[in-house]
């Protein structure tokens, strides 16, 4: 019996191994793939339309490829506001759509409608504080997106007329294409300063913006 378990114990090590090994080498060759992506074409990055928090001129710039109804969006926006706070000359945020929940496009859409008004970041913020809420991604209730983005300032009848134009229809198209090229197939992914994150989490991402701060001040 002890033999049979141990036996057992033994494949479900090398499966769990074989599993693991399998998962690095295939996140190795994506960071690769997507790099050469970005080399070929750093447009791809940032456009002119890309909603941007932070001084023009800053060294670092974080590009976010960002779903308004992503938990992990949502969990790392302060974070990233920290970083920002921590750098207010260096850092930069360049924020692209990656809309792959359910009704994140239409939620983009008023984010970009939000623009015209000039409320962009109030109303994100308002969005996201009530994410939980709105954001179920087998049901999400966009209108409680729509009521959180109205108290954060929106006039919201003129941001639901605005939202249908063309020109955020072509914004959301091209970084749907821009996401499509470079691979992005998660969110919140980061590059900074056209490199993405050879693992993801908090510690990775404050090390490689710390780290390309100290380059910028050589």
């Amino acid at each position: 019996m002890n033999s049979k378990k141990f036996t057992v114990g033994a494949l479900l090590a090398i499966v769990l191994v074989a599993f693991l090994f399998g998962a690095y080498n295939y996140q190795r060759r994506l960071q690769n793939s997507q790099m050469e992506k970005v080399a070929q074409d750093q447009a791809r990055l940032v456009r002119f339309h890309s909603p941007t928090l932070g001084l023009a001129q800053a060294p670092v710039t974080i590009v976010e490829f960002f779903d308004p109804a992503c938990e992990t969006c949502r969990a790392f926006y302060p974070i990233v506001k920290d970083i920002m706070s921590q750098y207010p000359n260096e850092v930069r945020l360049v924020i692209r759509y990656a809309p792959f929940h359910q009704g994140s496009d239409q939620v983009v859409k008023l984010l970009e409608a939000s623009r015209k008004q000039g409320k962009y970041w109030p109303v994100l913020e308002s969005v996201l504080a009530a994410q939980p809420q709105w954001a179920d991604h087998g049901n999400p209730n966009v209108q409680l997106a729509f009521q959180a983005a109205a108290q954060g300032g929106l006039n919201i009848e003129k941001a639901l007329a605005d939202r249908q134009s063309p020109d955020i229809d072509a914004i959301l198209k091209q970084d749907i294409e821009d996401l499509t090229a470079l691979e992005v197939t998660k969110t919140p992914t980061f590059f900074i300063n056209g490199r993405n994150l050879p693992s993801f989490g908090e510690q990775q991402l404050r090390a490689l913006v710390a780290e390309e701060v100290s380059k910028a001040k050589k």
